[in-house]
């Protein structure tokens, strides 16, 4: 389905063939803006960062009880490598669900963090 059809499938009131084109150019243009979408919560956006978290915890505690158990320097310094790395990215989950919580208080309709 494009646009088009979109239009003329959700709305009441007819736009113009020149207005339509107009609203349509805007809104391709605020799509590719990736700082608009930051601030609108892009549902594409919000999947990726606890499917990440998710996925690094599970890299990093397998690869840090293999380290342990084989005594491997290079699966050690992977985990070295690793932990930061999840340790930075579950911090950004735990603000965004901070931040969340915040708009949920202050009364403002928002999509949930996870």
């Amino acid at each position: 389905m494009d646009d088009w059809e979109t239009w003329e499938m959700h709305d009441e009131v007819r736009l113009s063939p020149r207005e339509r084109i107009a609203l349509l150019q805007i809104e391709s243009s605020l799509r590719q803006d990736r700082r608009f979408a930051r601030r609108m919560g892009d549902p594409h956006r919000e999947v990726w960062l606890p499917v990440a978290v998710l996925l690094l915890g599970i890299a990093s505690a397998f690869v840090a009880v293999m380290g342990v158990r084989t005594s491997d320097p290079a699966l050690l310094c992977c985990f070295a490598l690793l932990w930061p790395l999840t340790l930075f990215q579950a911090f950004r989950l735990l603000c965004r669900a901070v931040r969340h919580r915040s708009r949920c208080r202050a009364g403002e309709n928002v999509r949930p963090w996870l």
